[in-house]
């Protein structure tokens, strides 16, 4: 089990200009994934990815999940990746320092360690990537994970809604990266994607890049409200061009959160960038993933789509509060044959 989680392939970064990086999350050593610094605002590039097939995308993600079966000690190592995989996340309104705590001690220790033993996993760390709370709560955060590894997400920019004025928004970028935050996910005004105000989402975007400094930019495109697949796949491309180290589905808030369609579409945007730049994007889906099966979709996605080098932390995340819960189960029933109690599995 320890050696498949072990697998690890060279990845081939750009032969350009490296910005500052940084370490992984849960790597021995960097990756040398060089980090996306934007180009210019390319209508020409933009325009050539209108032309958006949603029958043709939900055939193949209807037919992509179904082409594989992972099952026993296979199944068990993905779960196992998928958690290494998570951005553990409470967003709630009535989260609290406390709470909070719990939940970097969960990420800290994600295994029973009955569990753990039972797995055969010997001294591998299996840990989430991150941590994602409110600003509010992000200096508790960095101070319940220091020396871990874990990295702290905070949403900003007016999260859920992003209508709050742009300077606000940059100002809780700032305030977050001063707490400690090291990723910061920001969400996007619809409305512009809406009236395809591509410089005006383009320079907000770009704005918040620079606030981030060396903290690295998740742009939660909040792909429930934005209606077609053409608007997600434009949206995606501004929020690259303007130098997003990940793109996001969903706040989690909106009625539809992500979805094997969209993904699709963002990952094809993805491919496209990296195709028109060499630089790699990383893609974070969020808002209803809650089960291991789910998650298992994903990640085929992701091998299927763009390969392996997008199954790790670098370039892949799941937004996720009770995926955790549901993983666990299926690791304990992997290992006894039963299926436990979700309070056998507490979260925060």
């Amino acid at each position: 089990m320890a050696g498949k989680l072990r697998e690890a392939e060279n990845h081939s970064p750009a032969t350009i200009t490296p910005l500052a990086s940084r370490q992984p999350a849960n790597a021995a050593e960097p990756h040398g994934i060089v980090r996306n610094p934007g180009m210019a605002l390319d209508i020409g590039f933009l325009e050539s990815m209108r032309n958006v097939n949603r029958s043709a995308l939900e055939r193949r993600t209807g037919t992509l999940t179904k082409r594989r079966s992972i099952k026993g000690d296979n199944q068990a190592a993905w779960l196992l990746r998928a958690i290494s995989l998570m951005d553990l996340t409470t967003l709630n309104s009535n989260d609290t320092d406390e709470r909070v705590r719990r939940l970097c001690a969960k990420a800290i220790n994600p295994l029973r360690a009955d569990l753990v033993a039972a797995l055969g996993l010997g001294d591998t760390v299996i840990r989430p990537a991150a941590v994602c709370v409110y600003h509010p709560f992000v200096a508790t955060a960095v101070e319940a994970v220091k020396g871990t590894g874990i990295h702290v997400a905070a949403v900003s920019t007016a999260f859920p809604h992003g209508l709050a004025p742009l300077s606000t928004r940059i100002a809780e970028i700032e305030a977050s990266v001063a707490d400690g935050a090291d990723e910061i996910d920001v969400v996007i005004p619809r409305g512009l994607v809406f009236g395809a105000r591509w410089q005006e989402l383009y320079d907000e975007i770009k704005a918040f890049r620079a606030a981030c400094g060396e903290a690295h930019l998740k742009v939660i495109l909040g792909t429930g409200d934005l209606a077609t697949l053409r608007n997600v796949t434009l949206a995606s491309m501004v929020a690259m061009m303007a130098g997003a180290d990940f793109i996001k589905t969903s706040t989690g808030k909106e009625s539809v959160n992500a979805t094997l369609p969209v993904g699709l579409a963002m990952v094809r945007a993805i491919r496209a960038y990296h195709e028109q730049t060499g630089y790699l994007i990383g893609f974070k889906p969020a808002g209803g993933i809650s089960t291991a099966k789910v998650a298992l979709d994903w990640l085929v996605l992701m091998k299927e789509e763009l390969g392996r080098p997008w199954l790790e932390p670098e370039l892949f995340r799941f937004g996720a509060s009770s995926l955790l819960t549901d993983i666990e189960r299926q690791l304990e029933h992997h290992v006894s044959g039963r299926y436990s109690a979700n309070h056998r599995h507490a979260m925060a």
